[in-house]
């Protein structure tokens, strides 16, 4: 009986304990920079669009991998529409569409020596490029 309550009493701290560490870690925090949210290392910037004072579409480039997010510049933390797409050529799109606080994507495509469309939008303005960046 003692063997069965104390294993009882462990089991229940053990259970505890893991509780509160997954109660106590929360949501990663947001990416410092663009190249932060597409992943860091050799993440570049090749190209960007501005929307007035209020955020940048960026594109960003590894290589192999092209990257897109729209950071927001003006109202970062406040709740606004943000997007950001990307669409190698001969292949699917993908794009990230939601009121966000600071940014939205990373979306990502492995596209080395392809063209891409990419763009993105910021509230009620959008943009997006012709077929682009293609080697």
């Amino acid at each position: 009986m003692r063997m069965i309550k104390r294993s009882a009493t462990l089991s229940l701290g053990l259970a505890a304990a893991l509780a509160a560490s997954v109660t106590l870690s929360g949501p990663a925090a947001a990416a410092s920079t663009p190249i932060g949210a597409c992943g860091g290392g050799s993440y570049h910037v090749i190209d960007s669009h501005a929307f007035g004072s209020s955020a940048v579409t960026y594109l960003l480039y590894n290589g192999t991998t092209n990257c897109v997010v729209t950071w927001k510049t003006g109202a970062a933390g406040n709740t606004t529409w943000v997007r950001a797409v990307i669409w190698p050529y001969g292949g699917e799109g993908k794009v990230d569409a939601d009121y966000y606080r600071y940014y939205a994507g990373p979306v990502k495509v492995n596209a080395p020596g392809k063209c891409v469309k990419w763009g993105g939008s910021y509230g009620g303005s959008w943009w997006e490029s012709g077929w682009e960046h293609c080697g």
